[in-house]
């Protein structure tokens, strides 16, 4: 096997099971390895640490398979691939048929973000080592119980960083006959496997979800960055007396009428637009909601993209703070990697402060618990959330 060798000093990250090896950290590579290929990650002394993917174009060089499986074959894919199935069946099917069945690093399987939806099972492969095993892991996730095929969704931008094109398409099985529909807590949503965001849905929140529907009765709610209505859906289903959601995409705002349409629910307002300039224009009217969700995409996918992130995170929950009534409440989240729970808090308590509200955090929100989150991989919480209350 073909060996990464680690400066003097750099294995420590490694002892402590961190599953990155960074460019930085090494001092030179022993043998011709292959994008995607098995290498040997050593310390400067020559003892192996763990076995990893090699990533040559990328800044994280190398992604740790195991610590001491030495062998990476398709025995081991699938084995790691049911393993992770195996472990959500804490979710029960009453709730939900949409579930993640494989949540990359805190899963042993970096790179590889698998989402099932009844019996479809949506793939994205973001890593060179993902990309090796493609065929591997789909064959995994067709040998699964009830999976009647296999989508890839591996064109997330976070490939052009590892050296890799997008793919998207078909892998095994029939393509569906009938539209893919989630069930999440009693509502339905259509699920754009080839198109939509991510695997199509956000599975991430619906604990949060519910805990919105669970605020909202009797308020004046407003929903930005929508998407196809999860959070407002919800809002109405919990007796909102008004819901306003807003995106700036059109394909899915009609996702949103056509799911508040296959739930019957009716009173929701659907604006297409900018979210940041509509806020300016609610503020200088003097509009006011008394709960806001504010769910941005990804602004910082690395920590380099950190400052400038910070700095639009400011911005929107300063003008959330603005747009509350007294006593109002604000569920707010970041999903970007680079941005870390604590440096989130202090975003949020600074908007506060220039927004001149008195604000309390009532909760911590997170990821649903089919994205494990490993104690070794702190950046697999890459979802964090407030809830917080400002004063009457």
């Amino acid at each position: 096997m073909n060996r990464l060798i680690l400066k003097p000093g750099r294995e420590k990250s490694l002892k402590r099971r961190h599953p990155w090896v960074f460019s930085g950290s090494i001092a030179r590579i022993d043998g011709d390895p292959q994008a995607g290929d098995a290498i040997a990650v050593c310390s400067a002394d020559g003892v192996v640490l763990a076995v990893a993917a090699y990533s040559p174009q990328s800044q994280i060089r190398a992604r740790v398979w195991d610590w001491t499986v030495q062998n990476i074959d398709a025995a081991f894919i699938a084995h790691r691939i049911t393993r992770a199935a195996g472990s959500r069946v804490a979710v029960p099917s009453d709730v939900t048929d949409g579930v993640r069945l494989v949540h990359g690093e805190s899963d042993g399987l970096p790179g590889v973000v698998a989402d099932r939806y009844g019996d479809t099972v949506v793939v994205q492969l973001l890593s060179t080592g993902a990309e090796r095993w493609r065929d591997a892991i789909a064959d995994a996730l067709a040998g699964l119980s009830g999976v009647a095929r296999v989508i890839e969704r591996s064109d997330a931008d976070v490939r052009a960083l590892e050296g890799l094109e997008s793919r998207s398409g078909l892998l095994r099985g029939a393509a569906a006959k009938e539209p893919l529909i989630v069930s999440e807590h009693g509502l339905k949503f259509s699920v754009d496997a080839e198109q939509g965001h991510k695997t199509g849905f956000y599975l991430d929140q619906r604990d949060n979800r519910l805990a919105l529907r669970k605020l909202a009765r009797g308020k004046t709610v407003l929903d930005c960055f929508c998407y196809s209505g999860g959070f407002a859906l919800n809002a109405l289903a919990g007796g909102a007396a008004a819901v306003m959601a807003i995106d700036s995409s059109g394909p899915a705002l009609q996702a949103a009428r056509a799911n508040a349409a296959l739930n019957q629910l009716d009173g929701a307002e659907w604006l297409e637009a900018d979210v940041f300039k509509t806020l300016r224009v609610f503020r200088d009217a003097g509009r006011t909601f008394d709960l806001i969700v504010l769910d941005p995409p990804k602004l910082a996918p690395t920590a380099a993209h950190a400052e400038k992130a910070a700095r639009a995170y400011k911005d929107i929950n300063l003008l959330g703070f603005k747009l509350l009534k007294p006593g109002g409440v604000l569920m707010s989240y970041s999903c970007s990697g680079g941005i870390s729970p604590d440096l989130f808090q202090k975003i949020v308590a600074g908007a506060a402060l220039d927004a001149g509200v008195d604000a309390r955090i009532e909760g911590w929100l997170h990821g649903a618990a089919d994205h494990p989150v490993a104690l070794n991989f702190p950046e697999g919480e890459y979802l964090k959330g407030l809830l917080l209350n400002i004063g009457v």
